[in-house]
């Protein structure tokens, strides 16, 4: 039987990735999410390159899923003029206002409000905290003075961290509500959120995707700020994943103290029962280089084990010399460690009697019995995706298989952990279709005689709704294949 990998992998579209000879070289080695990063996005390119992928899907059989990635509220500097050096001790003036070129004395600041939200003795950090600053005084208008405390180059457009400043800008901005917008008429299968702070940043969100697309898109959350980490548990409450942003925390946070909080917020998301996805430097060295270094091997290695339902790559597919081979990279990896009885993943079964109670349960006890038989597949058929999402937390050892009749969440669903979706919409009696779809699993490769599976359907099948039955059974022929 074929080895396939469960934990998926996000790479980043950009000028690397820009054919679709290289789109389908990637797709074979293993990619499941593409990126579409909005900071550096031209529409006209996007739709290109989403048409691309989708074509792809179509005509090998691939379910690349597209995840439109928002900027959020990134603060940068403006333009320098010429080379600019700043020493510790200097003391230096950044101005919101009218557009500028920058001095050592004087910057640009793209942040409207920093006047009024700055307050002395705050830091500034400048090209991911290579350059440090703190705040002297602010006029409350339009000038802030800060002292030098690291220098070095200062230059044009590098963003802006302010770890201290209660921020007053809303996640949501203006650019933000366009490419939004954007994303929806594109049909993107998942959105996410840079720079949440609390739960009403994703609620800001959830209300514009609802005017303006028919179908649910799901928000990741990127965590990136230290007021992210303290309300996470509110915010898991209203996201439908999270995004370990390693970048922009790693500025934020003191760099050492981001290891633990990968594992605290991956391990938030398991016992949400929502997708986890790691990203930033992965792979870094593979932007110009063919080979990774050990420890880039082993951040990806122990982000699996942390329970990581994706990885994810920036710069190394969307400039990287070599998008293709990263992939291959990566996937091997996944594939040495992901079976690993080291990984543990929160296990407490449902207990609160929601309204979805009954279809926990059953996820539950699923995962845990394929477990216990060593069943080599769990087949469920939803219409939402919902038991998806459920059995993929568990975490079984078989293969998660999907059939669905809904088309918009064949893609979504290749985000999941271990889940594969087939399209599947001949409803009939409930013994006709799982012998249908044990068959499909046989035709795909993921059965063989002999191997037990487990069916997850609701009853009566024709009225697709919620899961309430779960039904073990033997494969004694895959040769048999309903008309």
């Amino acid at each position: 039987m074929l080895r396939r990998k469960k934990t998926k992998i996000v790479a980043t579209l950009g000028p690397a990735t820009s054919t679709k000879e290289v789109l389908k070289g990637m797709l074979e080695e293993g990619v499941d999410v593409f990126r579409v990063n909005f900071s550096h996005a031209d529409y006209a390119d996007v739709a290109e390159r989403i048409k691309m992928i989708r074509e792809l899907n179509d005509e090998f059989g691939y379910n690349a899923a597209i995840l439109g990635d928002l900027q959020g509220p990134k603060l940068r500097v403006g333009v320098m003029k010429g080379e600019v050096f700043v020493n510790p001790g200097d003391e230096i003036i950044f101005a919101t206002g009218k557009k500028f070129e920058g001095t050592k004395e004087r910057v640009y600041m793209t942040y409207e409000q920093f006047p009024q939200d700055a307050k002395p003795g705050e830091r500034i950090l400048l090209d991911d905290g290579k350059l440090i600053f703190e705040v002297v005084s602010t006029d409350k208008k339009s000038e802030v003075k800060a002292r030098v405390i690291q220098g070095g180059p200062l230059k044009s457009k590098k963003g802006v961290n302010l770890p201290n400043t209660n921020i007053s800008q809303p996640a949501l901005t203006e650019k933000d509500v366009e490419d939004a917008i954007f994303a929806c008429s594109q049909q993107v299968d998942w959105m996410a959120l840079s720079f949440v702070r609390h739960a009403e940043d994703l609620m800001q969100l959830q209300e514009l995707i609802k005017q303006h697309s028919d179908h649910k898109i799901p928000i990741v959350a990127k965590i990136e700020k230290p007021e992210a980490v303290e309300n996470i548990d509110k915010i898991v409450a209203y996201c439908d994943g999270l995004m370990v942003a390693r970048g922009d925390l790693g500025v934020e946070i003191p760099a050492q103290e981001v290891p633990l909080i990968q594992k605290q917020l991956v391990r938030c998301a398991k016992k949400a029962r929502i997708p986890v996805i790691i990203a930033t430097q992965m792979m870094e060295t593979m932007i110009s280089s063919l080979t990774p270094t050990r420890a880039e091997v082993n951040d990806v290695a122990n982000s699996v084990m942390d329970g990581a339902d994706a990885v994810m790559l920036s710069g190394e597919t969307s400039v990287g010399q070599y998008p293709v081979q990263v992939i291959r990279q990566m996937s091997d990896i996944i594939k040495s460690v992901e079976d690993s009885p080291l990984i543990k993943v929160p296990q407490s079964p449902p207990h609160i009697r929601t309204k979805r109670y009954i279809t926990k349960s059953i996820c539950f006890h699923a995962a845990n019995m394929a477990n216990e038989i060593n069943a080599k597949a769990i087949s469920t058929l939803t219409n939402s995706g919902y038991t998806a999402f459920q059995i993929s937390a568990w975490r079984p050892s078989a293969h998660i298989l999907v059939f669905t009749s809904n088309k918009r969440i064949l893609t979504q669903l290749n985000l999941l952990w271990g889940v594969k979706a087939f399209y599947y919409d001949k409803f009939v009696t409930t013994d006709e279709t799982i012998e249908d779809v044990n068959a499909l699993a046989c035709e795909k490769g993921y059965l063989e005689e002999g191997d037990m599976l487990i069916s997850l359907a609701a009853m009566p099948i024709q009225e697709k709704g919620m899961v309430n039955t779960l039904r073990v059974s033997e494969i004694t022929d895959c040769n048999l294949r309903k008309k």
